[in-house]
C-alpha cells in the first residue's frame, strides 16, 4: 500500500421503487422518498390504495420546492401486478417495501439481480413483566402502546407475558383504562382510538377474539365491534397459545395478557414466532432488565417503555419474518447509495 492514497465517495444507487402502507400515510411515505431524494436517486413510489392522498400532497410539497417533476413520480394501484412489473425491471437499483410478509417475500423473490432492498413487515411485539415492575407506570405505557392507532401499528403491543406474581392485577389494569378510552371519529381531537381501514378488518379481529374465547381466554374488556368500522379496545387474559391472536399479528385494539411462572418462560414465550421487531422489558432490576435484552430476539428492546416507542433517526428493523434490513432515515440514506473507492499511485505519496 506504499504510495498510494485512497478516498471513498458515495453515488446514488440508482432508481428507487418504494411500496408503503397505509397505517402511517405520511410518515412512511417521509422514510421511503426522503432519503432516496437526498441521496440523489430518482423514485417512483405507490402509496397504499387506501391512503394515497397525503403521499401526493407530499410528492407536490417536493415539486414546490423545486424537485423535477420527472424526479419523483406517484402512481395508485389495485392488487400488487404493477408493483411486481417494477420491482422486476433490471433498471432499479432499491427497492423499499413496507407491507405485509406474504407480498414483501414474494416480490423481492421477483427483483431483478443486483437489486437490492430493504423490507419492513410486522410483528407481534412482546412485552416482558417482571414481578417488581412498577405498575402504576407500566399501566398507562401498554394502553398507549396496544391501543393508539388501533393497534393497527407493525410494533403495538400485543403479547404482554406476566409473572404469575402479578398477571392478573397487570390484566385488570389494563382493562380498567381501555374501558375508559373513547373511541371514534380519528378528526375528532378527544378521539383516543379510531377506526380500522376497512370494513372487513373488524369482522376478521372479531373472529379472532371470538375464537380465544371459545378455546378458554378470559375476556376482561371490549370483544365487539361497536360499529362498521371501530372494534372494542379488548384485553385477553390467557388466550391458548394456538389460537391465532397468539400466534400471528393482529393489527387491531387487541392486547392478550399471559401469566407466567417464570421470567425463562417468559422468553421462551415471547420467541416462540417467526416474528422479531421490537419488544419491551418492566422491571426495576437493571440486571433483569440486560437479561431479557441480551436473551430476546429482537431488533430493538424498550426498558420501562411501550414496544411501539420510535423516533425517525433510530434504526428500526425487523428480523426473520419480520423483515430485511435496517429502516431509518441515516440508515435507509445510506442504503440507497454506494461505494465507490479511488485509489491513486503516486511516487509523491512515497
Amino acid at each position: 500500500s506504499a504510495g498510494r492514497l485512497a478516498v471513498t465517495r458515495r453515488e446514488p444507487i440508482g432508481v428507487v421503487v418504494a411500496v408503503s402502507a397505509f397505517n402511517h400515510p405520511l410518515n412512511l411515505i417521509v422514510h421511503q422518498v426522503g432519503p432516496a431524494v437526498a441521496a440523489g436517486c430518482p423514485v417512483i413510489v405507490k402509496p397504499a390504495e387506501d391512503t394515497p392522498l397525503s403521499c401526493y400532497r407530499f410528492v407536490s410539497l417536493l415539486r414546490e420546492a423545486g424537485l423535477p417533476e420527472a424526479w419523483c413520480q406517484a402512481l395508485v394501484t389495485t392488487g400488487p401486478e404493477v408493483a411486481e412489473h417494477l420491482v422486476t425491471d433490471g433498471r432499479v437499483g432499491f427497492f423499499s417495501f413496507i407491507g405485509s410478509a406474504r407480498v414483501g417475500w414474494m416480490l423481492r423473490s421477483k427483483l431483478a439481480p443486483g437489486t437490492r432492498c430493504a423490507l419492513e413487515h410486522g410483528g407481534a411485539a412482546p412485552v416482558l413483566v417482571e414481578a417488581d415492575a412498577d405498575l402504576d407506570d407500566a399501566l398507562p405505557l401498554l394502553a398507549k402502546g396496544g391501543f393508539y392507532h388501533a393497534g393497527q401499528v407493525c410494533v403495538s403491543v400485543q403479547r404482554v407475558f406476566c409473572d404469575a406474581a402479578v398477571a392478573e392485577k397487570v390484566a385488570e389494569g389494563l382493562a380498567e383504562r381501555a374501558r375508559a378510552l373513547k373511541v371514534g371519529d380519528p378528526t375528532d381531537p378527544e378521539t383516543e382510538v379510531g377506526p380500522l381501514i376497512r370494513r372487513r378488518e373488524v369482522t376478521r379481529v372479531h373472529e379472532w377474539v371470538q375464537e380465544a374465547v371459545a378455546g378458554g381466554a378470559r375476556l376482561l374488556c371490549g370483544g365487539e365491534p361497536l360499529s362498521e368500522s371501530c372494534y372494542a379496545p379488548t384485553v385477553l387474559f390467557d388466550p391458548p397459545r394456538e389460537t391465532r391472536v397468539s400466534q400471528q399479528e393482529i393489527f387491531g385494539p387487541v392486547v392478550c395478557v399471559y401469566s407466567c411462572a417464570n421470567m425463562q418462560e417468559a422468553i421462551e414465550q415471547a420467541n416462540a414466532l417467526p416474528y422479531a421487531f421490537q419488544a419491551a422489558v418492566f422491571t426495576r432490576d437493571i440486571d433483569r432488565a440486560l437479561r431479557a435484552y441480551r436473551r430476546l430476539d429482537a431488533s430493538a428492546v424498550m426498558v420501562n417503555d411501550h414496544t411501539a416507542f420510535r423516533v425517525d433517526w433510530m434504526p428500526f428493523a425487523g428480523l426473520r419474518h419480520s423483515g430485511l434490513g435496517v429502516g431509518g432515515i441515516p440508515y435507509t440514506f445510506e442504503d440507497m447509495q454506494i461505494e465507490k473507492l479511488l485509489v491513486v499511485r503516486s511516487s509523491a505519496l512515497q
